[in-house]
């Protein structure tokens, strides 16, 4: 198992139930080096004044917040002592509300939560459970080190997740957008466009199965890279799919054709 960043409570009414908290996702990414090309020597970065080019000794280094263009108020660290949240040990669930309420663009990162005690067992299934048959999910409040987060409490098999989400003015709208409409007249889609898509939509349906999606960027990336290390070859980049160039006027309907067709055969061999 992996090891725990927080331990305390869920608080759902009156029940606490002690847990712990795990995180739920791996990072494996690619870290690369900024390098001196002519002798392969790692880059330096350097505290620099951007008004005198002299370098600046820890010492003199302060946080600063930007209210107006050029123009900023210090934060010390007794600022940010005093506008600390109370670390509790508290998942306290605030609200129940259906899953498909939340918008996916707040969820942010999940973290499993393990019954933290023997006799947690019994009050964590029943929470578990009776979110998965009620299909609710609940919003609650944490803290993690020294920042609130809003949080979705949900079922998954047998496991409770804890997905920590964005609050609002951390979404960007969508209205700045130039975005299609929604009358179907106005942008000319016909019907047999319409029916078109929905049977490639029919065609492509199927369970939901992640081990069988790879990341076949990061995998041909390390391939190359290790080629690289064992004889020093330079290769030359893939050739890119031709695609429509822009303003180039797209036959829609041959297109939704030509992919149902090709997924009708991929299915029926």
């Amino acid at each position: 198992m992996s090891r725990s960043i927080w331990k305390g409570d869920i608080s759902f009414g009156l029940v606490t139930i002690p847990v712990s908290l795990h995180p739920a996702e791996e990072r494996n990414e690619l870290a690369f080096h900024l390098l001196d090309g002519r002798d392969m020597a790692p880059i330096k970065q350097e505290r620099v004044n951007s008004v005198t080019g002299e370098t600046v000794p820890w010492e003199d280094i302060v946080k600063g917040y930007e209210y107006e263009a050029g123009r900023y108020v210090v934060v010390t660290d007794e600022d940010f002592r005093a506008a600390d949240v109370e670390a509790t040990r508290t998942v306290d669930v605030l609200a129940m509300v259906r899953a498909e309420e939340i918008s996916t663009l707040y969820y942010d990162h999940p973290y499993y939560l393990a019954p933290a005690s023997k006799a947690a067992r019994k009050p964590y299934a029943i929470l578990r459970d009776t979110l998965a048959k009620t299909g609710y999910v609940g919003v609650a409040s944490i803290v993690i080190r020294t920042r609130q987060h809003l949080a979705a409490l949900m079922p998954l098999g047998d496991a409770l997740v804890l997905d920590i989400l964005r609050y609002p003015y951390e979404i960007r709208s969508a209205e700045d957008l130039e975005l299609p409409g929604s009358d179907p007249a106005e942008l000319g889609v016909s019907d047999a466009e319409m029916n078109l898509a929905s049977q490639l939509v029919e065609a492509m349906v199927g369970p939901w199965n992640p081990s069988a999606y790879r990341d076949t960027y990061r995998e041909s990336l390390l391939a190359l890279i290790k080629r690289k290390v064992e004889t020093g070859e330079v290769l030359a980049p893939p050739v890119a799919e031709e695609r429509p160039a822009a303003g180039e006027v797209i036959d829609i309907m041959s297109l939704l054709k030509r992919s149902l067709d090709e997924r009708r055969a991929a299915g029926g061999a």
